[in-house]
């Protein structure tokens, strides 16, 4: 039996919640309708999140993305709602939802929509690239 859109999210257990991990995801392939013509909106959505207790399982997220594709939605909105199932189906400690939507009438209309635990503050970021070997060039 092929695959059907879903607007259910299926999570599972995080394999290891005692560490703060980056998480990131492209999806390179929503669609939705414009509400005002009904013609077709396509996007790349990029997730990035910090899991606590539960992951959002990738097939279920597919068929959740792939839901969308024949309902009517302003790109604010649509990235809004989509935020608000992924942290309430996964609890995230931080979740960053960016939604690139391509051209329409010489207009790209990027929405980003974040939502973080109360009380969690991320970890100073390390950078490394001042451990970054110097070339060494003899002339």
């Amino acid at each position: 039996m092929p695959s059907q859109p879903s607007k259910e999210l299926e999570t599972f257990d995080n394999p290891h919640p005692e560490r703060d991990y980056h998480i990131h995801m492209e999806i390179p392939e929503f669609t939705c309708l414009c509400p005002k013509t009904g013609q077709p909106d396509f996007a790349t959505l990029i997730l990035d999140y910090i899991p606590d207790q539960k992951c959002v399982e990738l097939k279920s997220l597919k068929m959740y993305v792939w839901s969308y594709r024949n309902e009517g939605a302003f790109h604010e909105a649509v990235t809004n709602r989509i935020l608000d199932d992924l942290a309430r189906a996964t609890q995230p400690r931080f979740m960053r939802l960016t939604a690139k939507f391509y051209v329409r009438g010489g207009i790209f209309t990027n929405v980003v929509a974040e939502q973080r635990q109360p009380g969690w503050t991320p970890p100073q970021r390390v950078d490394l690239a001042a451990f970054e070997p110097q070339s060494n060039t003899r002339g």
